[in-house]
């Protein structure tokens, strides 16, 4: 999949599954095997090429994102920064 942040894209990796939200009771659950349609969570993503990014908090315009399916260039989900490693 691909990453795109204000006018970068990069292919991207989920690394991680954090946690997703309960919608009911609005806790995080940990570990998830996957999300599903419409499911909120933390994922960690490794980049192929760095993007400089801000937490969402911070500057909703460098702190968003959209992902792409590749094959299709179809917009498969959108997220916010919450925090950057390097």
């Amino acid at each position: 999949m691909a990453i795109k942040q204000t006018t970068r894209t990069s292919r991207a990796r989920v690394s991680e599954l954090c946690s997703v939200v309960d919608i009911e009771t609005l806790d995080d659950r940990p570990s998830p095997e996957r999300l599903e349609l419409n499911d909120l969570g933390v994922v960690r993503f490794r980049l192929a090429e760095p993007l400089v990014v801000d937490p969402y908090a911070r500057n909703r315009a460098t702190g968003g994102f959209i992902l792409i399916d590749e094959a299709t260039n179809d917009t498969v989900g959108a997220g916010m920064v919450v925090e950057a490693m390097a």
